[in-house]
């Protein structure tokens, strides 16, 4: 993983993202946010499983249909699989070296 400080190519209203195998923040100090770093961690590890490019495919395939389900693309984007795992767990420092593949599955369906 590399850790990049690029404040412009973040799309506004974000802190960051990851697009294998690098992370993307907007600030320095979010370099040494544990939480926030874990939580972009488990977005590579999703990229890796889903050999990366089906991955963005999928992201925004479930995005355009969160958007037309909710019809608010804050929700859209907070109900989007990989972010509900990536949400839940990212406070949980241990959980990549516990994860089981494709646990992003478990988060499609609402509860």
């Amino acid at each position: 993983m590399f850790l990049i400080v690029a404040k412009y190519l973040i799309p506004k209203g974000y802190r960051g993202m990851a697009v294998f195998p690098f992370v993307v923040v907007k600030y320095g100090f979010d370099k040494t946010n544990g939480t926030f770093v874990n939580h972009e961690k488990i977005h590579l590890r999703q990229q890796l499983e889903m050999l990366i490019l089906p991955f963005f495919i999928w992201y925004f395939l479930e995005y355009l249909i969160r958007l037309i389900q909710y019809k608010n693309k804050d929700l859209a984007y907070r109900n989007i699989s990989f972010e509900r795992e990536a949400y839940s767990n990212e406070a949980d420092h241990n959980y990549l070296k516990n994860r089981s593949f494709f646990q992003f599955l478990k988060y499609i369906t609402l509860k």
